[in-house]
Order: structure tokens, then sequence, then C-alpha cells
């Protein structure tokens, strides 16, 4: 068997609704529409905790978030975890990487150089956590010295410099396309590309873009595509009093975003204002989908499409102002866990333009990834795979088969919240869904086909009991079968 290069895109923050071939209308999508239609797309994929470094940890090791020890942001992923990326590498992958990686504490205080690693497997690293966000503002130096594409932009003799967008204080303009984030990683991956084609090795590279995460802010060519359609753009979903009888912490953050450290008050902002957020967002994610483009055509030029698997998806994703909440925090809302998730491939590898309804957790990529390359699995992995759903040829089944549920977790994985710090997992079926606040009285329920908007909380409801208990028995079993299987039995007593 041939093993196939993996070409992995990642984005950060970007919800599943923002792609043409996932139903929107607005966005221009057309390098991801036609990789839908040269592999499989996932309509029902789920992240294992709406916040990075969790959810990183949780698609690069396929397992949970608290069975990693990696459940918040801040926190340093423990020595003993193991990659898929390093599986691929000790089977003979050369693997590469450029952008964000937050797998370990990102932050200057106590990562001066650039953030911890642990051994990962990747021989090529082009580490860039963030473009200089705040700090750019503020012109300070409480940025690192080694983010690449700080590097990159003083070579270019720019630097990082996003201006503010006058009808909006909730928008700015980034770079031009010559000089954005998003373009350096795909420089980056696509000299990769290029210098192992003709290689005797196979390769792994991921592409970690750091958009469409917050700042909101597209090159200004990008944002004008939508400033003539502005009026037809949604605002965003929300019914003003359905956060009564919810967690507190949604109330917190309609006021403002992470506990109020990080702006966009909802009700303080005009119409206008949403309507430019969401085209600002909707601008990245268009910017994303010209430098896959850009990287699909590496790949052809090169002669590797073929024998490559293409992956896109997210790590979680972003409220975008649904619920009366932007960015992200202690909600399991669609718009925060349900991300896109294409994989694709030649019509000898991958299975072409099918869509899979079933229910999909990220812990399944990597032991897909590891079947794909024919590699046995680790045995701490608690992820299934998803190679028979995708597979050209015959695949054995997955020893667990489709899954009749999904499970997320949020262990007061950002520093936000106080008194109480939420500690709050999630299940998932297909037509219920229940978030349990450890701890606290008041919890979510929600039945997805009479309220697919999940503004209607049935937790308290009495005609809601017998579902309410079917439930939080699915989230007791996930949550017992999240107990890590290491170390392994070595004999019977």
């Amino acid at each position: 068997m041939t093993r196939p290069n993996i070409l992995w895109i990642c984005t950060d923050q970007q919800r599943w609704d923002t792609l043409g071939c996932y139903g929107n209308s607005f966005v221009r999508t057309p390098n991801l529409d036609r990789l839908a239609d040269r592999g499989v797309l996932f309509e029902q994929a789920f992240c294992q905790s709406p916040v990075c470094t969790p959810s990183r940890a949780s698609i690069l090791t396929g397992r949970y978030p608290r069975t990693t020890r990696t459940r918040q942001n801040g926190q340093d992923i423990p020595e003993d975890e193991v990659l898929v990326t390093k599986l691929l590498a000790d089977a003979g992958y050369i693997c590469g990487l450029a952008g964000k990686l937050h797998l370990s504490a990102c932050h200057p205080s106590v990562t001066p150089g650039m953030e911890r690693r642990i051994d990962d497997g990747y021989a090529e690293f082009h580490w860039s956590h963030h473009p200089a966000i705040a700090y750019a503002k503020q012109k300070t130096n409480h940025n690192w010295p080694t983010n690449e594409y700080n590097l990159w932009l003083l070579e270019q003799g720019t630097e990082y410099d996003p201006k503010p967008f006058g009808e909006s204080g909730h928008v700015e303009i980034g770079p031009p396309v010559e000089h954005h984030h998003t373009t350096w990683c795909a420089e980056k991956a696509e000299t990769f590309i290029e210098a192992n084609a003709g290689g005797k090795r196979p390769w792994l590279f991921s592409v970690n873009f750091y958009d469409p995460h917050h700042p909101f802010d597209p090159p200004l060519d990008y944002l004008q595509r939508y400033l003539d359609r502005l009026d037809e753009i949604p605002v965003p979903a929300y019914v003003p009093g359905e956060l009564d009888g919810k967690p507190v912490y949604q109330t917190i953050d309609h006021e403002k975003a992470y506990g109020g450290h990080a702006g966009y008050p909802f009700d303080q902002m005009k119409d206008k204002d949403h309507r430019l957020v969401t085209a600002a967002y909707w601008a990245m994610c268009d910017l994303i989908d010209d430098q896959v483009g850009r990287l699909i055509d590496a790949l052809e030029r090169t002669g590797q499409l073929d024998n490559t698997i293409v992956i896109f998806m997210s790590d979680h994703g972003e409220m975008l102002g649904d619920h009366g909440i932007y960015l992200k925090g202690p909600y399991f809302y669609e718009p925060a866990v349900h991300v896109p998730l294409i994989i694709a491939g030649s019509k000898d590898l991958i299975r072409q333009g099918e869509r899979v309804a079933t229910l999909t957790e990220l812990t399944d990529i990597a032991g897909t990834l590891l079947d794909a390359a024919g590699i046995e699995r680790h045995p701490g992995m608690q992820g299934r795979t998803l190679w028979p759903l995708i597979a050209r040829r015959n695949a054995s089944p997955g020893p667990l088969g489709p899954r009749d549920d999904v499970y997320c977790e949020y262990y007061n994985a950002m520093p936000w919240h106080k008194g109480p710090a939420p500690q709050a997992t999630m299940v998932r079926t297909e037509r219920y869904k229940l978030v349990a606040f450890h701890g606290e009285p008041l919890g979510e329920l929600y039945d997805l086909e009479a309220d697919p908007g999940e503004t209607i909380n049935l937790w308290n409801d009495e005609r809601s009991a017998s579902v309410k208990l079917y439930m939080l028995q699915k989230l007791c079993d996930r949550m017992a079968w999240t107990v890590d299987p290491l170390p392994l039995r070595r004999a019977p007593w």
C-alpha cells in the first residue's frame, strides 16, 4: 500500500454554516465547495470543547479533554500524551506545521520565547500563535520574538497594524492579502508541498490558520464584497428574554463577551454593527477559501493531488451574536460546537461527493488518519474511525460503529467567570441536547426537533422530566466512558 500524503487544514473558531457547501448563500467558498465534491462532507461534526486548547489536544490525541488533562486554555499538555503526528512521524511520515498549535500555555508572561512543545512529531515548525492582536494596537513588546509571521512581515518591510473601520467600532481592517496571516500560513504550506514533491516518504502538513478567530479584521477588499448587500445579511438569531432561566454565564457574556473582558456588548450594538461583524467574519472565511485553492493548485501542479488526503475542519465554532452572545465560552449551542468537516481525495482513495449525516466527533480524526496510513492506533485513543465511511475501497467497519450521541466538556476552560467557575458537560443526540452545570441547580435541555434554535430551555419543564432523566443517564455513561484506557491491563490480576 502506498501511504497517502495528508494536508490537514484546521481553522480557528469557524462555525459549520460558513461555507457554500453547508448552505450559506452569501460566502464565496468555491474551492472548499469543490473539495466537498472530491470527498465526503460530514453534516454533523462536533468538537469536544468549545475552547481552543482542550479541543486541539483532543483532536490530536483522539482523547477527551479531561483524559488528556488539558481541560483549559493556559494549561500545558502533559509530556506523556501521544499526538497522531508523532505516530505518523515514527511510521515514516515527514510532518510540518504552519500557524497555531496551542497545546500549551500561550502567553508571553510564561512563554517569553514560544509555546512549549512536547515530542509532537513536527520536523518543520513555523509557529505563530496569533498575528499580534491587541499587542499591535498597544504598541507594546508583549509578543513573541519567535512569532514567525511577525518575522516574515519584517522581511517584507511592514508590520501587523490593523486599522479602525469607521462604520463600526467592532470591525477592523486587517493587512492586505499579500501580508495577511492566512496568506503566510498558505505560503509555508505551499513551499513544503513543493519541497516534498517526488520524495520517497509520505508527508503530513498542518495548516493551522488563525482566522476567522476574532478580532474581525479581514482585508478591506474582502469586506467590501459584502457592503452592497449589508441589509440582506441576517441579524443574529436572538429572542429577547431567551436567556432568562438559562445559566448566568450567558447573561454575563450577553453584556460583554468573555465575562466582560472582550467587548461586543450585544444590546449596545446596532443592527448595522451586527451585520458588519457577520460580514467581516464571512470575509475572513472567503480569504481562507482562496488560500485553500492555492494549496490545491500546488498539489495539482506538483503531481501530488491524487495521492493526498485533504482535511478541512475547525477546532470549534463562534457564537457570532446568536443567542445574544459573541465569541465563545461555557455554552454548547450549535454555533459553538458544530464545525465543518470535509475529507477529500482522489476517486481511488475517497468516496466522491457524499454527505454523511450521522453524528461525528473530532476525536475520530486521529484514528481515521492512522487507518488511512495503515498504521495501528495507539491504545490510549478513545475516538472511533471515520475511514469506513470515506474509503473508496472496502474497509473493515470501526469497532463501535456509528455514534448515537456526541459529548463535549467545559471545565473552567477559560478564566473569565468566577464564583463559581463553570464546570459543564454536554451530550447531544439527533433530537435532544442536555447541558449539566455540575454543582449548580440549573442546566439546559433542548428539543432540537421542536426548537432547532435552542431558545426554549426545558430543564425545569415537568413534561420533559422523562427526557431529562434519559439524557442525564446518557451523560453519565459518556462521562464514565471517558475514563483513561491507560495504563493497559497486563495480566488477570
